[in-house]
């Protein structure tokens, strides 16, 4: 009989072996193999976690390595298959692995619920167990967010018996790091939606299989095809099944949706993993803690974690000696695969011996350098373009306030540059605020509690207090001051240093319509709580026995926890022993009351008998606070990190203000220390930085700390910095910018120099605030000049004037308003301070009205002085001021300046300087001092400078004069100066600049 042909019978044979195949794979997942998985220990079991040992027993004294999955994959993503086996590389190489296993959180009990906090600890607990149990410092690893976790963890320690850290393709700065170029701000708006949806249950785990398949189709489908293909041939199919089964089925677990929500939180909208400020267990934590060496092994075609964000571990890890493995390969790739198995545990297992001391640094690995020469992305450094909010946050407004209202906002915002108009629907909100219109402090903060009570709100130290335990804090404080009689209208006084219940009791006051009367530790406060008309002072427990001496003011004192305690104050009550649950509600009490016409603040500034006190109402509150907001730009991704506390303008107004309305998180120091300054920034995460004055003159002359560099900041928002001084911090922090402000405390004038082209300008008003004009004004007279039918006289371009502010005729103020200026029955504040106006519309401070020099040639300013000087290198501060001549009514013109360290200043560099200032304007003396006078909050004080006159010459004085040209600069000597201080200026007189 015939033979059946080989080419009827081969065919046949493999499609009945495909057909067997196929059936198994139908019935059992996949094809039965002998390949038995790396034996293991569990060494601990925990509520989170299992803690697996490979190869028990072998390895002893070995470096211990273990390794971390990520939430999506089993804890078996490290033992694929015998040819593909992360823990049987390690061992077979000389390291003692371990893994921890998250289990299927779907199968456990309460799994789905488990918070990115317990994968945290789960970790750092496993650290523990591991130490005990070798006996040395663990080396941690882990692949993709289980790398994250690594980074975390560590941060968590504060690196206590870490060897090292190794990740593998973990991202760290998460905007750069979206799968395959998908725009940030898309990556975030789809991960906020996800959280959004699984936050109940979590994500299943066919959700996360498919969503991998499907992030690269092509690939997914070419491997069914090649598998189908290949069905008949088992033996071919075999050494990769396991490897298959996994990827395609058994690979996947649930992403607990606690844990989702925190991580897109905390990682993918804040981005906090490179910013720092990221909270684990209410504590503040930075990757800039992280000290141990690194290890990250990145994959240059990876799609998944694209290599820039990988890299980013640099600039979030400033301290650490960061090494990296450049792998030609994708994200699965790094750990499993022939790749993985030729080199990566190969070279991880080397790099555990080199730093256990027994082996040499791998080829493959090379160091990052330390100084790193790229700043953060501009994803991250993040604020200088809003269209995308504009976009978003514009069509919903319209909806709510009207085209018209919206309308207005447009056209104040004409000559604003594109950032600022992107806030628009800020702005808008200002627009609709009427004089009976309900809005205050106390309701934002607890609107922002109704909208997200679990969000971070508040930042001291190194805890984090969400927005819901904030409000909680605030209602029983509402419930204290209710039960010691405080009403509606009330002014309370508030002396406290900064500490969360400064602010919690400021909200408080506000919440129930009362006034606060924040007055100021360091001040004469028997003075403030007379012009705040203060009865009562809450206190905190440092500060109690100040106001307990005050006659006829009750003290209560709050702060510092409920437990009792003996104050050791005879006329104080402590609020913290009153029951808030015991407290009855009187019927009279409904939550935030306050309209915006109402008195809210009182403020204080200037010392002893030229203490001023100043009204805030809520209008003129939220105008700040709106303001600030949208000048910034700021959202719940920011942290804003105030150095002012909230008792001055400053920090009421801007700091806190903005960071209430703009969601972002509110971090407050405990005073400013420019010793720590950069460490705090890391911890709180801080994006937005405040100042006042010359404060950052300290930060900016320190050395170089690690902290600083690729630091988080985008800007500093404050008032009152030196030209010279913005232009130092803007080269040396950069890309962080200066937005400089101006605001009147109690008129609403807003100017704001957003976009910061021209250093040392107050910018422009901002749409919604008060509107503001120049007028004329006669600095000899000291008064506004009016025209011929008897209104004040507006300046021209470039012409020096009076700012004014606009008001509403029934404002509560605490300065009279001038009436009828402009036209019949307005109102306007005169601000104090002169101004002119450039012809792009720009505003410039010029002086204010009592710094203004008056010399026997006229009046001088002091700001053209101060700007001049300060643009010399050598120069740190400048400030100029009039010393009284002998037998004269008219002032001498006197600069005098510090120097930076290293530094000396020539009479040529002091003439080149002051060469663009009028002659009639420059200083007859200009001398070097070791150091200028500030308030506590650094603006710098001129009065002892005056007291002490001009400066007698001698070896260790450095003081030059201008002589009879008006145009050189001299070396002072004592016939000099008895002809300065006895007899008139030889220089033309003159009627005084009326341009600078």
């Amino acid at each position: 009989m015939p033979r059946v042909p080989k080419t009827i019978t081969a065919p046949v044979r493999g499609a009945g072996a495909a057909a067997q195949n196929a059936l198994e794979v139908a019935r059992f997942g996949g094809l039965r193999t002998d390949d038995e998985p790396a034996p293991y220990e569990v060494m601990a079991e925990e509520r989170v976690f299992r803690l697996r040992r490979y190869y028990p027993g072998t390895n002893e004294g070995a470096p211990a390595l273990v390794l971390v999955p990520p939430l999506m994959l089993a804890a078996d993503v490290y033992d694929v298959s015998r040819r593909s086996s992360a823990v049987t590389s390690l061992h077979e190489h000389g390291v003692d692995p371990w893994v921890i296993d998250f289990g299927a959180p779907e199968r456990e009990k309460g799994g789905l619920e488990r918070t990115l906090t317990d994968h945290v600890l789960a970790v750092s607990d496993a650290i523990d167990r591991i130490r005990e149990v070798t006996g040395r410092d663990v080396h941690l690893g882990g692949y993709s967010q289980g790398g994250m976790f690594v980074y975390q963890a560590a941060a968590y320690r504060r690196n206590d018996g870490l060897a090292s850290l190794i990740t593998f393709g973990s991202p760290v700065d998460t905007r750069q790091g979206a799968p395959f170029g998908i725009p940030g701000q898309l990556a975030v708006e789809v991960a906020e939606i996800l959280a959004v949806l699984f936050r109940g249950g979590g994500v299943p785990a066919w959700f996360s299989r498919n969503g991998f398949l499907l992030l690269d189709p092509v690939k997914s489908v070419r491997n069914r095809v090649e598998f189908l293909l290949q069905l008949h041939d088992r033996e071919a199919l075999l050494p990769r099944e396991r490897q298959r089964r996994f990827l395609e089925s058994e690979g996947w677990v649930a992403w607990p949706g606690p844990a989702l929500a925190e991580f897109v939180n905390q990682f993918v909208a804040s981005n906090r993993m490179l910013e720092g400020g990221f909270v684990i267990e209410d504590r503040l934590l930075s990757l800039a803690d992280i000290e141990v060496p690194v290890l990250s092994v990145v994959g240059t075609v990876d799609e998944i974690a694209p290599a820039g964000g990988v890299r980013a571990i640099r600039q979030a890890a400033p301290r650490a000696a960061v090494y990296e493995l450049a792998l030609h390969a994708g994200h699965f790739g790094l750990v499993v695969g022939s790749l993985s198995t030729a080199v990566t545990w190969p070279t991880v297992a080397a790099w555990a011996h080199w730093r256990s001391g027994g082996g040499e640094l791998p080829d493959s690995v090379t160091r990052v350098p330390d100084d790193g020469a790229s700043e953060l992305a501009p994803e991250v450094a993040r604020g200088v373009g809003y269209g995308l909010e504009l976009a978003t946050e514009v069509g919903v407004e319209v909806a709510r306030t009207g085209a018209g209202l919206l309308g207005r906002a447009v056209r104040g915002a004409r000559g604003l540059s594109r950032e600022a108009a992107a806030q628009l629907p800020r702005l808008a909100r200002l627009e609709q605020i009427q004089p009976n219109t309900r809005v205050s402090l106390g309701l934002l903060v607890e609107e922002r509690r109704r909208r997200a009570p679990g969000d971070v709100f508040f930042l001291y130290d190194d805890r984090a207090y969400n927005a819901g335990e904030v409000g909680e804090r605030i209602d029983n404080i509402v419930r204290g001051l209710l039960s010691i009689g405080v009403r509606q209208g009330e002014h309370v006084g508030v002396l406290m240093s900064a500490r969360p219940s400064a602010l919690a009791v400021a909200v408080a006051i506000s919440r129930i319509g009362a006034v606060a009367v924040l007055m100021r530790p360091d001040a004469d406060i028997a003075r403030e709580a007379t012009l705040g008309q203060a009865e009562r002072i809450v206190a905190d427990p440092e500060h109690a026995g100040l106001a307990a001496e005050l006659e006829g003011v009750e003290t209560f004192v709050l702060g510092g926890g409920g437990a009792p305690r003996d104050l050791g104050i005879a006329r104080a009550t402590d609020m913290e022993q009153i029951d808030p649950a015991a407290v009855t509600l009187p019927r009279w009490y409904r939550p935030n009351p306050g309209r915006a016409g109402d008195l809210a603040f009182v403020v204080f500034s200037g010392e002893g008998e030229y203490t001023r006190a100043s009204r805030i109402t809520n209008r003129r509150w939220a105008q700040s606070a709106f303001g600030t907001a949208s000048a910034a730009a700021l959202t719940p991704a920011d942290t804003v990190y105030s150095v002012t506390p909230v008792y001055h303008p400053s920090g009421l107004m801007m700091s806190v203000g903005g960071a209430i309305a703009g969601g972002a998180r509110l971090a407050v120091a405990r005073s400013f220390d420019a010793s720590i300054f950069w460490e705090e920034v890391r911890r709180y995460g801080a994006t937005v930085a405040s100042y006042t004055w010359t404060m950052l003159d300290e930060v900016v002359d320190a050395p170089p700390q690690p902290a600083e560099r690729h630091h988080p900041l985008r800007l500093f928002i404050g008032s009152g910095m030196p030209r010279s001084l913005w232009k130092r911090v803007e080269e040396r922090f950069k890309p962080a910018r200066v937005v400089e402000f101006y605001a009147s405390t109690e008129a609403g004038a807003i100017l704001v120099n957003v976009r910061g082209a021209k250093l040392g300008s107050m910018g422009r008003p901002l749409p919604g605030s008060a509107e503001v004009r120049i007028a004329a004004y006669d600095l000899e007279a000291q008064g506004l000049v009016l025209d011929r039918d008897g209104f004040a006289k507006r300046c021209g371009v470039d012409q020096v004037g009076m700012l004014l502010a606009r008001v509403g005729p029934h404002e509560p103020l605490s300065i009279t308003p001038l009436r009828s200026l402009f036209a019949r029955g307005d109102a306007w504040v005169v601000t104090g301070d002169l101004f002119k106006r450039d012809a792009d519309g720009d505003y410039w401070r010029v002086d204010g009205a009592g710094d203004v020099i008056s010399t026997d040639e006229g009046s001088v300013f002091t700001s053209p002085i101060r700007d001049a000087l300060g643009a010399i290198p050598a120069v740190d501060l400048a400030l100029a001021y009039g010393a009284p001549r002998d037998g004269d009514e008219h002032e001498i013109a006197v600069a005098a300046v510090t120097l930076r360290a290293g530094r000396e200043l020539t009479a040529r560099e002091l003439g080149r300087a002051l060469a663009d200032v009028p002659e009639e304007g420059r200083p007859a003396v200009v001398h070097v001092v070791d150091h200028i006078p500030v308030t506590t909050w650094f603006r710098p004080l001129t009065q002892d400078l005056r007291d002490a006159g001009i400066p007698e010459p001698g070896e260790a004085v450095q003081a030059w004069y201008l002589d009879a040209s008006g145009q050189t600069y001299r070396p002072l000597t004592d016939p000099a100066r008895r002809r300065i201080v006895r007899a008139p200026s030889p220089r033309r007189a003159g009627s005084g600049p009326s341009t600078a």
